[in-house]
C-alpha cells in the first residue's frame, strides 16, 4: 500500500472516539483544507483523503474487519489467518484475568485498523494449533502476515515498560513493529475512549491491571 501523507493520516486518526465509525467527510475535508500549503499539494491530499475514505468503507463492509470477534472453531482460524493479509490472533481463556485485559486493549485496536483482522480463540476450542504452535503461556498473541507468522507475545512480555501492565498505545507499538498494522493510529483520548466504552460487568474487574495478577500464565 502506497505510503500515506503524514497531514492526511493525522486528519483521519484525529476523528472523534466518541464515534468511531463517522465518516463525516466534510469535516475531514475542513480540517484538511485549514493547511496553508500550495493547491497543488492539497489537491494530491484531497485525493488521497477520498481514497482512504472509499477504501476504509470497503473494508467495514468485509467480513470482520473494525471488529474484534471470538472464533468458536480452529478451521474457521485457520482460513482467517491464510485468507487474510493482516492477522492478530489471541489465544487465550476467558477466565484468566490477564486474557481479559488483552481483550480490552484489543478491542480498542480493531476499531481503528481496518486493514488488520483481529480475533480471539479459546484454547479448548483449539486443541491441534495448541499443539502445532507450540502454545504453553497465555495470553498468547502471535501475529500473521500473509500466513506466516512475524511475531508472537507472551503474557505481557516486550509490550510495555511496567512487566504487569501495558496501554494500548504500547501494544500498537509491538504490532506496528513487526508490521501487522500500517501505522500507529492511537492519539491521546483513544484509550480512555476505549475503556469507557468496555467498562462494564466482568471487564471492570479485568481493567484493574493490579488485581488478580498472581495469576500463573502457564496452562
Amino acid at each position: 500500500m502506497a505510503s500515506l501523507d503524514p497531514t492526511v493520516a493525522r486528519v483521519l486518526d484525529h476523528r472523534p472516539t466518541t464515534d468511531p465509525d463517522s465518516d463525516d467527510e466534510d469535516s475531514l475535508i475542513a480540517a484538511l483544507e485549514s493547511s496553508q500549503e500550495e493547491t497543488a499539494l492539497r489537491e494530491r491530499r484531497l485525493q488521497q483523503l477520498h481514497a482512504e475514505l472509499s477504501r476504509a468503507k470497503t473494508l467495514k463492509q468485509q467480513p470482520g474487519h473494525g471488529q474484534y470477534q471470538e472464533i468458536k472453531d480452529e478451521k474457521e482460524l485457520l482460513t482467517i489467518t491464510t485468507s487474510t493479509a493482516l492477522c492478530v490472533v489471541h489465544f487465550m481463556k476467558p477466565d484468566f484475568n490477564r486474557c481479559r485485559i488483552m481483550d480490552q486493549k484489543l478491542a480498542v485496536l480493531a476499531e481503528k485498523h481496518l486493514d488488520t483482522r483481529f480475533v480471539s480463540i479459546n484454547v479448548e476450542n483449539a486443541p491441534f494449533l495448541v499443539v502445532k504452535l507450540g502454545i504453553q503461556v497465555l495470553p498468547c498473541v502471535i501475529s500473521f502476515k500473509k500466513a506466516v507468522s512475524v511475531d508472537r507475545i507472551l503474557g505481557f512480555e516486550g509490550i510495555g515498560l511496567k512487566p504487569d501492565s501495558f496501554t494500548v498505545g504500547e501494544l500498537e507499538a509491538r504490532l506496528v513493529g513487526c508490521g501487522v498494522l500500517v501505522r500507529a493510529k492511537m492519539v491521546d483520548g483513544d484509550e480512555d475512549g476505549g475503556r469507557r466504552r468496555m467498562r462494564s460487568g466482568r471487564d471492570r474487574e479485568a481493567d484493574d491491571e493490579d488485581d488478580g495478577m498472581d495469576e500463573d500464565e502457564d496452562w
